[in-house]
């Protein structure tokens, strides 16, 4: 039964944090890919590369910073909205721990979300700014269905809330209704423009997590269009780690942990390592990197129990 919560409370997090669903795969590797993008999903811009970076530094108000330039010179881009949303969200998950092995591998914290209720931990900003972003994006597809940019910025915006809305507010159903609206949208993205690797991250994620529950819940799943396969997540995870842009360093912190599931230790030891080198004023990084050679995976965290 603990195994079963544990898969089910696991399935929850990354499928919310990934924003996807059924059905899965259709554009994988650019296969049914015609059609052409009227923008590219990413725009280079030094002031979004210089604010990802503080985000994962946990310079929270130096990324919004520059997040916020960068909506004064480009205030039509939703990606502006999006990327100062994360800076909110972000900064609240580094505060209640989350992104952390202490917090994904204990059943006790894990399945019961953030501490605090779900009024005590509303987030006003990261919502009207993902919510304002969300609206810009589509907004943009309506003129321009093509337009792989503005799919970026809603793969990332329903990801966000559904993360939110699993992890912070404790509304899981609220968080997994999202992941079956996102999963068109970035489906269409890597079918329109299959450069654009950040989405593999979600497409990899759910088909980690969905492989990941007990065969009952995977037939359930089935039935509605599911399906997941554990190697192949992570086979996808790592593209967004070994080529995605905005993402690719989330997709790095998401690989190890689950690499430490399947008990993949140099893996994880290899993903840690170069975040840490990369992001040495995150002393998470640093941090996980230490616990991995002292902290072993409890066996009922173990992916073969699931």
């Amino acid at each position: 039964m603990k195994t079963q919560r544990n898969c089910i409370g696991i399935a929850a997090f990354l499928i919310a944090l990934a924003a996807t669903s059924a059905p899965l795969f259709a554009a994988e590797d650019g296969k049914g890919a015609g059609e052409s993008p009227s923008s590219p999903a990413v725009v280079p811009s030094p002031l979004l590369d210089s604010g990802f970076r503080q985000l994962y530094e946990l310079n929270f108000q130096g990324a919004r910073g520059n997040f916020l330039s960068f909506q004064e010179q480009h205030p039509d881009d939703p990606l502006g909205k999006a990327a100062e949303a994360a800076s909110y969200l972000y900064e609240q998950f580094n505060a209640k721990g989350i992104f952390s092995s202490e917090f994904f591998l204990d059943d006790a914290k894990f399945l019961n979300g953030a501490d605090g209720s779900a009024a005590q931990n509303r987030n006003e900003p990261f919502l009207t700014a993902n919510d304002r972003a969300r609206e810009m994006a589509k907004a943009r597809l309506k003129s321009s269905p093509n337009d792989a940019h503005a799919l970026l910025v809603l793969t990332i915006t329903d990801g966000m809330e559904a993360d939110y809305d699993a992890l912070i507010v404790k509304k899981q159903l609220a968080g997994l209704g999202l992941t079956k609206q996102a999963e068109g949208e970035a489906t269409k993205l890597l079918a329109i423009d299959p450069s654009a690797e950040d989405g593999y991250l979600a497409l990899g994620a759910a088909n980690y997590v969905i492989g990941c529950l007990p065969g009952y819940k995977r037939a359930f799943l089935w039935f509605g269009g599911i399906h997941g396969d554990r190697t192949r997540g992570m086979d996808q995870m790592q593209r967004t780690a070994d080529h995605g842009h905005y993402l690719q360093p989330f997709a790095k912190i998401l690989l190890a942990l689950a690499s430490e599931r399947e008990h993949q230790t140099d893996r994880a030891r290899t993903l840690l390592l170069e975040l840490s080198n990369e992001f040495p004023a995150n002393p998470l990084f640093a941090h996980e990197l230490s616990l991995i050679d002292h902290t072993q995976v409890p066996c009922h965290l173990a992916s073969a129990s699931c």
